[in-house]
């Protein structure tokens, strides 16, 4: 079909064959979009798919221009619960997005926004974890029909700045103290390198090994011990790092790797994904946050990076380096006949929300009545 406005081709794309067969031009897209974060390469969609996606839930919405791909949307249906096309990605993605090529990204978003408007004729259109600032605003903002915009995940982030410039910004007994921490690491003789594309694989596998062993006590994230989400890690890091969308470092003490970090990358910001920690660094007192930040610090200093994201989640130890908070967004997006789906899930998202306030307060009760000052861990 020809979308108005322009000589717009869209294509709803349900194939998995012609999906694999998008990568180059994908790839064209994705560094043509400013506001493309990693979790929108091709390399982390497609390999996301092959874990988890199921045959036949497919929704790929392929626009280009005169053969040229200036924007895809990049979802699957899902019937529970309730009916809805959301984003690819999952519970394991930070950031939901569109790709829209900048030079066509006003054709390109109307033109999405039609061919969602055709498919919500049945179905709510449900992105979560929208950064502000994201491609997709742009079909939000041209939506014809009911639509409705909610809070998600909080996201911390800090500028990507060298370690003197991020411990500046804190007040000075703060520093200090994390100045003590960076001594501390230098006299345990921790050591940390980039690992090259050739080692990723293996670097991943003693991650999520270091991963296990350091949450075991303390409840571990299930899927993160299960094969598919390895596979994944692998199948999309691996080409991530060869074209500068990832990083695998890896930390030394006495010889024997005790820690390693995934963190990926993209024009605007840096986010560490994920780290694995050995007990020995907690027993010897190490500061597993202070030794990622660091080094993430030196590594980002010499790009072009503004962006440190510590990602999602809000851990109490985050907030010693003064982070921005930046708020990710939820948008629902309905025809008329399909209103009451987008109310039920507005509705839903509010009861949880009441549900969590209710549980923080008590919590806060009961921290009070026993005098108690909990701050979190301080890293590992």
């Amino acid at each position: 079909m020809t979308a108005s406005g322009g000589p717009l081709s869209v294509q709803m794309c349900t194939d998995e064959r012609m999906f694999a067969g998008l990568a180059e031009e994908w790839a064209r897209l994705h560094r043509a979009c400013p506001a493309a974060t990693p979790f929108q390469s091709f390399a982390w969609v497609h390999s996301w798919w092959l874990s988890y996606g199921r045959p036949g839930r497919l929704r790929l919405v392929l626009v280009r221009r005169r053969g040229t791909l200036v924007a895809v949307a990049p979802l699957m249906r899902v019937s529970y619960p309730l009916p809805a096309l959301v984003p690819i990605g999952g519970a394991i993605t930070d950031f939901c997005d569109v790709l829209l090529d900048e030079q066509a990204a006003g054709q390109g978003a109307l033109a999405l926004a039609d061919a969602l408007h055709d498919e919500a004729r049945a179905a709510l259109i449900d992105f979560r974890e929208v950064r502000p600032g994201a491609a997709v605003e742009r079909v939000y903002r041209c939506w014809r029909g009911p639509r409705h915009r909610l809070r998600d995940s909080e996201c911390l982030e800090l500028p990507a700045a060298p370690m003197d410039d991020l411990l500046g910004r804190l007040p000075k007994a703060r520093s200090q103290r994390i100045r003590n921490k960076l001594n501390k690491l230098t006299r345990l003789g921790v050591e940390s390198r980039a690992v090259g594309p050739e080692e990723t694989a293996s670097s991943l596998r003693r991650m999520l090994e270091l991963h296990q062993l350091q949450w075991q006590d303390r409840g571990v994230t299930p899927e993160h011990l299960r094969p598919r989400f390895l596979d994944h890690l692998v199948r999309s890091t691996v080409p991530m790092a060869r074209s500068g969308e990832a990083l695998v470092r890896e930390y030394r003490l006495e010889d024997e790797v005790v820690a390693v970090d995934l963190t990926l990358l993209s024009r605007q910001l840096a986010g560490v994904y994920l780290y694995g920690v050995h007990p020995l660094l907690r027993e010897r007192k190490a500061d597993v946050a202070t030794m990622v930040v660091r080094a993430s610090a030196e590594y980002l200093a010499a790009g072009e990076h503004r962006v440190l994201s510590l990602l999602r989640g809000n851990e109490p130890y985050k907030y010693r380096w003064h982070p921005q908070s930046v708020v990710n967004q939820r948008l629902l997006l309905a025809r008329r006949r399909t209103a009451p789906l987008l109310a039920a899930a507005a509705g839903e998202a509010a009861a949880r929300d009441r549900a969590k306030e209710i549980l923080r307060s008590r919590a806060r009760s009961r921290s009070g009545a026993g005098n108690e000052n909990h701050r979190g861990a301080e890293g590992a």
